[in-house]
């Protein structure tokens, strides 16, 4: 099978699943005529990167999940690295979570106190800023 094939078969660019390849992610054979040599397989293995990737999980860390599924187990989360690799994503979704959310707050209590000093709200189009260049 050549890289395009793969390609369509996962939903992805030839030039994503040589990316993939140079991470070293799943090995491939060469033909007598130096071109890749791919199967159906390596679209399985392209597939799960992509679908770990809609979870948050970059490709780079989608190796315990690659193994598990070489290794012959029939789901990629099958093996306890890759479990290890949930719980490492999750806990930094939540510390990602906790950054929105400080951000979030402070947001919030600018707005509050911006509202509480505005006398009348300022409404700044361009005609209000034009006359403040001008008198100043």
């Amino acid at each position: 099978m050549r890289i395009g094939e793969v390609a369509r078969g996962a939903g992805v660019s030839a030039k994503t699943v040589r990316y993939y390849e140079s991470l070293g992610l799943f090995p491939v054979g060469r033909l007598s005529n130096g071109y890749r040599d791919y199967d159906e397989w390596h679209v399985e293995l392209v597939r799960e990167i992509q679908s770990l990737r809609t979870l948050g999980i970059g490709a780079e860390q989608s190796r315990p999940f690659l193994d598990c599924l070489v290794a012959g187990n029939e789901r990629a989360d099958d093996c306890a690295e890759s479990v290890a690799a949930y719980r490492a994503t999750i806990a930094s979704l939540d510390t990602r979570i906790a950054e929105l959310q400080a951000r979030r707050a402070a947001l919030t209590e600018l707005i509050a106190d911006a509202s509480a000093r505005a006398r009348p709200l300022c409404e700044f189009g361009p005609d209000v800023i034009s006359d403040r260049k001008e008198e100043h």
